[in-house]
């Protein structure tokens, strides 16, 4: 292994992920955000750790890590599971829900209410659409399509295709995929582009709906063949490369061009390396989202945006090692 992939893998991989699993119920199924949001704090600072963690003690001396989340990494450690993760894995109604949340556009709320009206299945689903709205329709009636993952050299083929659709309609539109696309992985969910206009920029309003002009020229060509929802930035909805193939779910947002390269970094993920460098930067006097990057005054109100060019700038600004891409899933 060379010096530079050591630096980038995460050997605490299967914490982190039994971590956000426990996280992620607390967030879908008993709406509790602190402790989600504590599970979350803890994987990440577990996933910069450059070591094995081999006890609880030493979880608990990790920053974002308390008493109570130490103690379960200890059981983890020692049996390889915990009992609350056992719990709801076996969990009848914690499973139909999460059976029916794989329909898009149905939620753990919505699950919990399709529950308790007897529906126990995708199969059930499908008897009783009447339960539905026409998003969560069209969410069961791609749903085999869906669930199948989209090769990279498909994705590849719609980014394109619409790069080539929107700059024969306006040079000016720049196009890029993220999401694990751009982190380099062969297979993907959904197809997540990021899409912004030379001339469209924060602090220059404008009436010109930019988003909608591309989704137009799309559908014209038959590549979109089903809308979720469309805003000035933001477009949801269902796409198909070639009549042969599946249909796949589609996001497309509209940014200005002076949030581009904030955009990007954000977009392309993952979330624990997203929460890594954000901590970073706030430790070097800043903060970062997906819009900007900021100078945090003493007092902690942010500044003027920095003016970005680049997304390797970001890096730089902050002092933090660049990573390519495929080297941000930790």
């Amino acid at each position: 292994m060379s010096s530079e992939s050591s630096k980038t893998e995460n050997v605490n991989k299967d914490i982190c992920n039994f971590l956000l699993e426990l996280g992620n119920y607390e967030r879908d199924y008993n709406r509790d955000i602190h402790r989600y949001n504590a599970y979350r704090k803890a994987a990440a600072s577990i996933a910069k750790h450059p070591t094995r963690i081999s006890s609880e003690k030493e979880a608990r001396q990790l920053y974002g890590v308390g008493v109570k989340i130490s103690q379960k990494i200890g059981i983890f450690l020692r049996t390889g599971t915990h009992p609350q993760l056992e719990e709801i894995r076996k969990s009848d109604k914690n499973n139909v829900i999460k059976e029916l949340t794989r329909v898009f556009g149905i939620g753990p709320a919505k699950a919990d209410i399709l529950y308790k009206k007897g529906i126990r299945s995708i199969d059930d689903l499908k008897d009783h659409k009447d339960l539905l709205t026409s998003h969560q329709i069209i969410g069961l009636k791609y749903f085999d399509d869906f669930e199948k993952r989209i090769p990279r050299s498909e994705i590849k083929q719609i980014e394109a295709k619409i790069r080539k659709i929107s700059k024969k309609r306006d040079n000016n539109y720049n196009l890029i995929i993220c999401g694990s696309y751009r982190r380099g992985a062969e297979t993907c969910g959904d197809i997540d582009g990021l899409l912004t206009h030379n001339k469209f920029t924060s602090n220059k309003p404008t009436d010109k709906n930019y988003l909608n002009i591309v989704i137009q020229e799309l559908v014209k060509i038959n590549l979109i063949t089903d809308t979720l929802s469309l805003g000035f930035s933001k477009f949801m909805g269902v796409c198909q490369f070639r009549k042969n193939l599946p249909y796949r779910r589609i996001d497309l947002r509209l940014i200005p061009k002076d949030q581009y390269y904030c955009g990007i970094l954000y977009f392309t993920g993952s979330d624990i390396f997203n929460q890594n460098m954000r901590a970073h930067a706030l430790e070097k006097g800043y903060t970062l989202n997906e819009y900007s990057l900021r100078p945090v005054s003493k007092n902690g109100v942010p500044g003027k945006p920095v003016r970005i060019s680049s997304e390797k700038q970001i890096f730089d600004i902050l002092n933090y090692p660049y990573k390519k891409p495929s080297e941000r899933d930790n």
